[in-house]
């Protein structure tokens, strides 16, 4: 028999699915959420866009893709994450895979045929490589003659990147080449590793001011 649970209010919905995706070990279905809380998908995602402003002021984020949902460190305490974690840097794309992947992320769902057609040269090592680290998966199958798999990005895809969702992507400019495409996504790239720069830097100088402080007490005393 199942135990009753207690009456689960509008309010307290948005703080209990964070409990659930902090305990989650991967990313939850928002059909999942509709049936363990017994609320339907509209109330959900009401819950979620409250829980997403919430994690804004803190040292969570929110990532998600159209049908799932999943609890992360904010891309500003990544470094120290990885830190306390004994994690090493992330090891860089080469310019295929960038390529590949930027034209993947900005056109999604698309086939290897599809990638290589708009880059003009064979991609498979290139998403072979994308697929084996995470940054790509096979999310269908196109109707086409042979049924190719049809491929998008994952989570793991708006981790490296520090984004919340796809739509988070920089701004193309109108008949953007494949460059632009990359350019796209080292952007993302870029704005991520400036604000770990940023956090940085400001516990660097908190650090150095403490210093500073004890030093002229020091002086003080002598």
């Amino acid at each position: 028999m199942n135990k009753r649970l207690p009456s689960l209010s509008k309010d307290r919905l948005p703080a209990v699915i964070e409990s659930i995706l902090f305990v989650a070990d991967e990313a939850v279905e928002i059909s999942m959420l509709s049936r363990a809380l017994h609320r339907p998908a509209d109330a959900i995602e009401e819950a979620l866009a409250e829980l997403e402003l919430r994690c804004g002021e803190g040292g969570t984020r929110l990532q998600r893709t159209r049908d799932a949902v999943q609890l992360v460190t904010s891309p500003e305490a990544g470094p120290y994450v990885e830190r306390f974690l004994g994690l090493e840097s992330r090891q860089r794309l080469s310019g295929a895979a960038l390529e590949s992947l930027a034209i993947i992320a900005y056109k999604q769902p698309m086939t290897r045929a599809g990638v290589e057609q708009i880059r003009g040269v064979n991609s498979d090592g290139a998403i072979a490589s994308l697929i084996a680290r995470g940054l790509l998966e096979e999310v269908g199958r196109a109707p086409s003659p042979g049924r190719p798999a049809l491929l998008g990005t994952t989570l793991r895809f708006l981790e490296h990147f520090g984004l919340s969702n796809p739509g988070d992507l920089p701004p193309l400019p109108a008949n953007g080449t494949v460059l632009d495409l990359a350019d796209g996504l080292v952007e993302a790239a870029s704005e991520q590793g400036a604000k770990a720069e940023e956090s940085e830097e400001a516990e660097e100088g908190g650090e150095q001011d403490e210093e500073d402080a004890a030093e002229d007490e020091e002086t003080a005393l002598a």
